[in-house]
């Protein structure tokens, strides 16, 4: 491994991933970084990738970005001593990772990046993570202390991160097979790893939990790790911290790469949504070159300038009949650079001033009841909005919502045909969804919408549902009118 370039060859690496989003995650780093060995447990993702780190970096389904120190299946050890020796080995694992996450960081150093983990807080900093992606546990590994660039130029090779567990000696970020870079790294050891300071957070659960106190465990492995590796302990304002998560199944210790997290947007002035849910969203909506793409309940346009960031080529109408959330949007679609593609109009969902079949992708977040005032409005109002988002979409383009569980349930019912009573049939025929006559049954309310896939994901404190529909052609569907043809910008239309 070269200094000039770290990543000349593949390194481990994981993510943490809100609840419900890690095959996301996992489809992203297939796709983007040709990811090998990739494996995951709830809430992270591990993958091996020889992909430059201004690459790694740029995944957008993942909350944070860590070096692969050291994974185990278990830590079946129950005692100070025993979870040392489990943790520690010999420290060549230790020694190594940090030789690799020294030369990450000067590279992302050399290409003037502000988001280097430098400057950590103190041990009462303020926690980012949402519940489900990392844990309520006290020292958690989200800090977000700004970077001190006199820091960051006194310590150019080594930032003030957290320091993480690692993974089985036969997992460690080196180049695999290359015996002169593990003498290399073997020979260096002393000289440039003997004088980090650094300091060991630690979440667990489990059994384990019951013996020691998160606080516990990190003065354990903390006290081995100062002795066996002569590194210098710093609560307040160490080079690197070591992140430790442990429970009954697993056992993962990792180093944090980045101060903020990865769904932290550059290209966002005022967030709505999650930035990961969005993107997960628009990933979903199939939106290909000279797609018209439009999100009738906008709000500050998160969806829209996520799928717009991605998508380079496709064009986005964002409607909202808020006033005040428009602005926002507005603002957003200026701060990032996307007023040639994204374009706002104020209307509302129910009366969508668009011809019929005239978009190919509809993309929502549909409220949960505050917007409407109650749940009961909301779903009162649901089926309506539907309605005008299936009456607007062409046959073969992609409808995604994001729904509440309790909205989710009522779109599903509303989807399936229901059985008639014995004096009620003959007097009408129900239509499925494939268009087939069912004399027993009353049509679905959206017999055009043909369910592909649902994804529970967590918004933190509460659940959400991602819908996925494609229309079909229907014995109901509307192809008249010259909007049913695809036209290279159909976003840019006068309205009806």
């Amino acid at each position: 491994m070269n200094d000039s370039n770290c990543q000349c060859a593949a390194l481990k690496f994981y993510c943490t991933a809100g609840n419900g989003m890690e095959p996301f995650l996992i489809q992203e780093v297939k796709t983007k970084l040709a990811a090998k060995d990739v494996d995951h447990i709830p809430g992270k993702v591990f993958f091996t990738t020889s992909f430059e780190i201004k690459q790694v970096r740029e995944l957008k389904s993942a909350e944070r970005l860590f070096l692969l120190l050291k994974r185990l299946s278990a830590p079946t050890a129950k005692t100070p001593s025993g979870i040392q020796s489990r943790l520690m080995g010999d420290g060549s694992d230790w020694t190594r990772a940090v030789l690799s996450w020294r030369c990450l960081q000067r590279d992302l150093m050399m290409r003037s990046d502000c988001t280097l983990s430098l400057g950590l807080p103190g041990r009462k900093r303020k926690m980012e993570e949402e519940s489900g992606v990392e844990g309520s546990t006290c020292n958690g590994p989200n800090g977000t202390q700004k970077l001190g660039l006199r820091g960051a130029r006194r310590e150019l090779g080594l930032s003030k991160d957290h320091i993480s567990s690692t993974e089985d000696s036969g997992s460690v970020n080196c180049v695999a097979g290359d015996k002169d870079e593990e003498n290399r790294i073997e020979g260096s050891r002393d000289r440039k790893t003997s004088t980090v300071s650094f300091r060991v957070n630690c979440r667990c659960s489990g059994a384990l939990s019951r013996l020691f106190s998160p606080q516990d465990l990190s003065r354990i492995i903390g006290t081995a790790a100062s002795r066996q590796l002569g590194w210098r302990v710093d609560l307040r304002k160490p080079d690197l911290e070591v992140n430790v998560y442990m429970s009954d199944d697993h056992c993962v210790l990792g180093i944090p790469l980045l101060r903020l997290p990865l769904a932290n947007r550059s290209y966002m002035k005022t967030t709505g949504l999650r930035s990961t849910i969005a993107w997960a969203m628009a990933s979903l909506s199939d939106i290909k070159p000279g797609s018209c793409v439009i999100d009738p309940m906008c709000g500050v346009g998160t969806i829209l300038l996520e799928a717009a960031h991605e998508y380079q080529d496709a064009f986005f109408l964002g409607l909202d009949f808020d006033e005040s959330q428009l602005v926002k949007a507005d603002q957003n679609v200026e701060f990032a650079k996307f007023g040639d593609r994204v374009q706002l109009l104020q209307a509302s969902s129910k009366e969508i001033p668009l011809p019929s079949c005239s978009v190919d992708v509809v993309v929502c977040d549909v409220p949960f009841g505050k917007k409407f005032g109650t749940k009961t409005d909301m779903a009162a109002s649901l089926p309506v909005i539907v309605r005008e988002m299936e009456r607007v979409l062409r046959v073969g383009g992609t409808l995604v919502l994001l729904l509440s569980p309790q909205l989710s349930c009522l779109l599903k019912k509303s989807m399936t045909p229901r059985p008639v009573t014995s004096h009620t049939q003959g007097e009408g025929t129900g239509v499925g969804l494939g268009g087939d006559v069912d004399p027993s049954h009353t049509p679905s309310l959206f017999p055009s919408l043909q369910p592909l896939s649902y994804h529970r994901v967590s918004l933190g404190a509460i659940d959400a549902l991602i819908h996925k529909y494609v229309k079909i052609l229907t014995a109901t569907t509307t192809l008249s009118g010259p909007h049913c043809i695809h036209t290279l910008n159909p976003c840019i239309v006068e309205p009806e």
